[in-house]
């Protein structure tokens, strides 16, 4: 296995925990105190810094972007700076053009946001917004040119031209629509950019975006059930419970070589979803229990590891990928409400 490091954000604890990845595992380096409800974060592993969305605090603190740095000997992060956010905390952030602009997506807020990343890892204050309801996530392309914005209520992507100076301007045409009452959550860009997939909180498909490449708007082709048939799960209703009503809850998408996971907490699966050469998908060619509610999980940079994490639980699960198949490592401790992961 490589040598790396595994970040896990316990929003229970309101920690992050630092895993070093060795030939045995996981070794749990530290844990981070101090995130206040976080549940999601960037890494700019070359330059060292977590960026991670923290809740208002019990000093009366804003809902803001924290900086840390990342020892990677130690995995001890350590605060430097912090961005107040009064418009609430984000839910995703992600990191663009080599790092130096930072994006975000509010879901209770209903606001999306691109900050300036200086060269201390400082964060400034959002130099462009956009307003969608209940937006879950948000990327830019590998260029760094177009930004995409998902509003999981309005069931659309906002798309955008992410200019010099950082402002948005709306491709045409702004948005990308899904289907209707499906819930679109996250995404994630094939290799060659050109197809953009999304996976779908309430009904738990993955839906197919034919991406130009030039002008990078987006156009709806079709879309892959994600979720186990034989858990009979129900079309999700916006703000009722998912698990109490045994309703459709998909969380996280990530692709590996020809494979497209993602992730449904109801039922607490991975899913396999095979890539054919034109970049359709195939039906899952199998699911693997996993951590229960797995909102998040994380491929490492040669996609040969995968690491889910639960909401209720208190480990994470370290998988060997092979193709379609994930073969289990073994379990290590995390904290509460781990949900989200990322390799550094």
């Amino acid at each position: 296995m490589s040598s790396s490091l595994v970040l896990v954000a316990n929003a229970g604890d309101s920690s992050i925990s630092t895993f070093r990845v060795t030939d045995a595992g996981l070794d749990r380096l530290s844990v981070t105190e101090g995130t206040t409800g976080c549940s999601n974060f960037a890494v700019d592993a070359e330059r060292g810094f977590v960026y991670a969305s923290v809740k208002a605090d019990d000093d009366n603190a804003d809902a803001g972007i924290l900086t840390l740095s990342l020892d990677r000997e130690t995995g001890v992060l350590t605060p430097q700076s912090r961005v107040s956010l009064p418009g609430g905390a984000m839910n995703y952030l992600s990191l663009t053009r080599d790092g130096s602009v930072l994006l975000g997506a509010a879901y209770s807020g209903g606001y999306g946001i691109v900050c300036v990343v200086g060269a201390g890892g400082e964060v400034s204050a959002p130099a462009a917004e956009v307003r969608f309801p209940r937006l879950h996530s948000v990327m830019a392309s590998a260029d760094g040119r177009h930004s995409y914005f998902v509003s999981l209520e309005t069931d659309l992507v906002a798309q955008f031209s992410l200019e010099s100076d950082l402002s948005l301007t709306p491709l045409d045409p702004p948005t990308a629509d899904a289907p209707a009452g499906s819930g679109p959550r996250h995404l994630a860009f094939s290799d060659d950019q050109q197809t953009v997939y999304v996976l779908t909180e309430f009904t738990g498909e993955v839906l197919r975006y034919h991406r130009d490449p030039s002008s990078g708007a987006l156009a709806l082709v079709d879309s892959t059930p994600a979720h186990d048939p034989s858990e009979k799960l129900r079309h999700s209703v916006i703000d009722e419970d998912p698990r109490k009503n045994r309703y459709v809850w998909g969380a996280d998408i990530h692709l590996t070589d020809g494979v497209v996971w993602a992730s449904e907490r109801t039922a607490s699966t991975l899913a396999a979803l095979p890539i054919d050469a034109d970049g359709s998908l195939a039906a899952p060619a199998g699911f693997v229990v996993t951590e229960t509610q797995p909102r998040g999980f994380a491929v490492n940079g040669d996609r040969t590891l995968l690491v889910a994490a639960g909401e209720q639980s208190t480990a994470v699960s370290l998988y060997r990928i092979d193709g379609t198949d994930l073969h289990l490592q073994g379990r290590y401790e995390t904290g509460r409400g781990a949900n989200w992961v990322r390799f550094a």
